[in-house]
């Protein structure tokens, strides 16, 4: 299992064709740059069929967008958590607003990836969600309403009792998971703002992976919270 040193800042590629094929490897090598310069954790999160290609490029924590209940065999089409590893990643996402689980999926896909010493980020969309996802103990959960992705308007912004609230629930029940805000995040004060509400990170995707400047953007999003 990997050590992500705290907080951290994790970019989801999604399908930007900014951040596709080699622009998902110039992306990601930028990301490291940054990271190394400032002393701050970036997880990355490339397309599937990239993150081999990425993950020998970079020395950076390499995440998949996605994982699969499921073992080796009968499931075509299927992202398995065997595949991912011989890929390179270190760790997966799970529950995207983009590609939603069900609770059952998610249990199997944690607990295999436990087994498989994949790091696991559980996107949530409200409070009750969050809570039900932190008794299943994952490595993190991501609390993302799904409203607000890609608006440019940040949760710790626009509904920041989202987040402190989310957080009093999630330890209550979970005093271990890391927590992170998603949703809109695309400037330092964004940043800033989340940390003061009790997360320990951000996930974002859009104000990075398309950005034409994405390493302005990403030191300015570090800046708040560098060492």
């Amino acid at each position: 299992m990997p050590t992500i040193e705290l907080p951290v800042i994790a970019i989801n590629f999604k399908t930007y064709p900014q951040a596709t094929g080699e622009r998902a490897v110039l992306l990601a090598q930028t990301c490291e740059k940054v990271s190394k310069e400032y002393g701050v954790s970036v997880v990355v999160c490339p397309q599937i069929p990239d993150l081999y290609r990425v993950s020998r490029a970079v020395d950076l924590p390499v995440f998949s967008q996605h994982m699969d209940a499921g073992d080796p065999g009968r499931f075509t089409g299927h992202a398995i958590g065997e595949t991912l590893v011989e890929a390179g990643c270190s760790g997966t996402l799970l529950n995207h607003s983009e590609n939603r689980m069900q609770l059952a999926d998610i249990e199997d896909a944690l607990r295999r990836a436990e087994r498989l010493h994949l790091y696991t980020i559980v996107c949530t969309n409200n409070p009750l969600v969050s809570v039900a996802a932190a008794s299943l103990h994952p490595n993190s959960i991501a609390v993302e309403p799904p409203e607000l992705i890609g608006s440019g308007i940040s949760v710790s912004q626009a509904q920041p009792e989202i987040i402190s609230g989310t957080v009093d629930r999630i330890r209550a029940v979970n005093k271990e998971v890391t927590i992170l805000c998603g949703a809109g995040i695309s400037t330092g004060d964004d940043v800033e703002a989340a940390i003061k509400l009790g997360s320990q990170g951000v996930l974002l995707a859009s104000a990075v992976a398309k950005s034409d400047k994405p390493e302005d953007v990403l030191k300015n999003l570090i800046e708040p919270i560098k060492e």
